[in-house]
């Protein structure tokens, strides 16, 4: 792939890329309307370009199977996330890609350490694997909500103020130890205005065929915008870090945040730059000799390689 379009990709999502060790505030640092001046059809056609280039590298990713990608979705109610895994990735190998939400932890979950159940889905060396919800509920929800550490059965002596910092450094800790391992983690909080959810939920109780989607307590929890906002700012700003990055994804506009997250996670390919496994020099013998016996199979007046003789690159490997 040129480094044109790298640099152009890096140059679109590099304003989203929270600095690490920066001081976030997500109502004055990040614009949830923002679309770097492009139009919806503009945006839409570049995501078609998107998912082609993502298929491509996905395919190299299994194929090297060396690498593995951890993607991590946040986002409040109605911010988007299932609709961007669905545009994102409908253009790869389904066999490559693993999407795992998590819900309330179970009774079993929460009989172990907080980071143990997003452990049992981490990406196999050659997948992509996305966390719908991540890990970080852990410092969100868990932070607004503290009577469920009670529920985690932490003791006593660990339930202090300090216990959101400590987490922090445990996350950043536990990423960095997958970044070396060679799973790669890249992180992404679609980031919704209080106004656009106010229409989104609406839109969900309006529409019959969307009220499935809406529940009462999505409202309990948007009384609570503003603890949100301090949680989410305060995770971007201890947790974005050089081997683990958050991109702020303005979401008010779908079509501009799957295009957003589909640079993203390009970018992340295109720098590891998977390659497909060369063969040993035997095993390229072994594929002449199979070949040679197929050729000798065609049929009368049928070309004994019809593939090689529509592909030049064939032709020439085939000499």
């Amino acid at each position: 792939m040129s480094d044109e379009i790298a640099e152009s990709i890096a140059d679109f999502i590099g304003p989203l890329r929270v600095k690490p060790g920066s001081k976030v505030r997500l109502d004055q640092d990040f614009d949830p309307r923002y679309k770097a001046g492009l139009k919806k059809r503009d945006g839409i056609e570049l995501l078609r370009a998107g998912v082609s280039l993502l298929a491509e590298y996905q395919e190299r990713l299994a194929a090297q199977d060396t690498y593995g990608v951890l993607l991590c979705l946040q986002a409040l109610d109605a911010g988007g996330k299932d609709g961007t895994i669905r545009h994102v990735m409908s253009g790869v190998n389904p066999q490559g890609v693993r999407v795992s939400s998590f819900k309330v932890p179970s009774a079993e979950e929460l009989d172990h350490d907080y980071l143990w159940r997003y452990v049992q889905r981490l990406p196999t060396r050659g997948e992509i694997a996305i966390f719908n919800r991540s890990h970080y509920e852990e410092v969100l929800v868990v932070r607004v909500h503290p009577e469920n550490l009670v529920r985690q059965k932490l003791p006593d002596d660990t339930r202090g103020p300090d216990i959101w910092e400590r987490r922090y450094r445990e996350i950043n800790h536990w990423e960095r130890y997958l970044t070396d391992n060679g799973f790669k983690v890249v992180k992404i909080f679609l980031n919704l205005s209080k106004e656009e959810q106010r229409i989104r939920f609406l839109k969900r109780i309006d529409l019959p065929e969307k009220n499935w989607k809406f529940s009462a307590a999505d409202v309990r929890e948007r009384r609570r915008w503003d603890e949100y906002q301090h949680a989410f700012s305060e995770m971007l700003s201890a947790t974005s870090t050089k081997w683990a990055p958050w991109y702020v994804v303005p979401a008010d506009r779908k079509w501009f945040a799957r295009l957003c997250a589909a640079a993203i996670l390009a970018h992340t390919l295109m720098d590891i730059d998977p390659q497909y496994p060369e063969v040993t020099e035997e095993a390229r013998k072994e594929l002449l000799v199979a070949k040679q016996e197929l050729e000798r199979e065609a049929p009368a007046g049928a070309p004994a390689d019809p593939y090689a003789d529509r592909h030049p690159s064939a032709r020439k490997k085939r000499g």
